[in-house]
């Protein structure tokens, strides 16, 4: 027995500290979605020489492509993602200070869950841009208004996703811990909180897309110069226009900026909670 505990220890040991190889990461992970954007360019440029609509309604990658150099040339490529990463970002921590104490309440205190619980839950089921024209009527057009759509949109996923993984820890859990005195807050932030971090990242996750999301449809609907021009308000200055390539300009920043929050900042979360968890031994 002695050897076997010997051999499983070593076993988890090098599972766990071992790294995948850059080429089979290059392989594995970089080489297909490199693949996959080149069939779609390659796809898309064939319609356009086929001519299965008028030019002005699909235009060819070379002009999408002249519309970003154009942009980056005049030095507006980046304030337009700027503007709207940072209306998003800090949208996104004021949900997350917001819905974070809100979903342990409804998860820990029933009346509060009988009460708010289908509230949230209908409010997730709400579609965001229906909040844009009452935010403006109520702030005006300002980041106020940006602002207040995207906490509307991204707090109940918030919320809810904390209630969801509180509702999967297990009640030995909970029992250990007050049978170690931890009760109250220190069972909360030492018990509750880490086991339900599963379900807490999915909601964070979807919180961040209804975020995003929410701010598309506030920048698309409300204009105005004092705000700026973001991402959203490129892509209906596009459609105003009748710029095809600005719109899909604007469509493949808005795709970028959701893919690269993923990985930069959801991914290494989740592998970590996953490895710390023994579900993950690589990468």
């Amino acid at each position: 027995m002695a050897g076997l505990e010997a051999g499983l220890d070593a076993l988890e040991t090098t599972a766990t500290t071992g790294r995948t190889p850059l080429r089979q990461t290059l392989v594995g992970k970089v080489l297909p979605p490199v693949i996959a954007v080149a069939l779609v360019l390659a796809v898309w440029q064939v319609l356009v020489w086929a001519k299965v609509t008028d030019g002005y309604k699909l235009p060819s990658p070379g002009a999408v492509w002249d519309e970003v150099a154009e942009a980056w040339v005049q030095g507006t490529l980046l304030g337009y993602i700027w503007t709207s990463v940072s209306r998003g970002l800090l949208g996104f921590l004021l949900a997350l200070v917001i819905g974070t104490p809100l979903g342990l309440l409804v998860s820990r205190v029933k009346v509060v869950r009988a009460a708010i619980g289908p509230i949230l839950s209908g409010l997730q089921s709400l579609p965001s841009v229906a909040w844009v024209p009452p935010a403006v009527i109520w702030l005006g057009l300002n980041d106020s208004m940006m602002y207040a759509v995207i906490l509307l949109g991204a707090v109940p996923s918030i919320a809810n996703g904390l209630v969801s993984g509180v509702d999967q820890v297990p009640p030995l859990f909970l029992r250990a811990g007050r049978t170690l005195g931890a009760t109250g807050l220190r069972g909360t932030w030492h018990i509750v909180m880490p086991a339900a971090l599963p379900g807490y990242l999915a909601g964070l996750k979807q919180g961040w897309a209804f975020s995003w999301r929410s701010l598309m449809a506030a920048e698309i609907i409300a204009s105005s110069p004092d705000l700026g021009v973001g991402l959203g308000q490129l892509l209906e200055n596009g459609r105003t226009v009748g710029s095809m390539p600005m719109v899909f300009l604007a469509i493949f920043l808005i795709l970028i900026v959701g893919i690269a929050i993923d990985l930069l900042i959801f991914s290494p979360l989740e592998r970590r909670v996953l490895r710390g968890r023994g579900l993950l031994v690589k990468g």
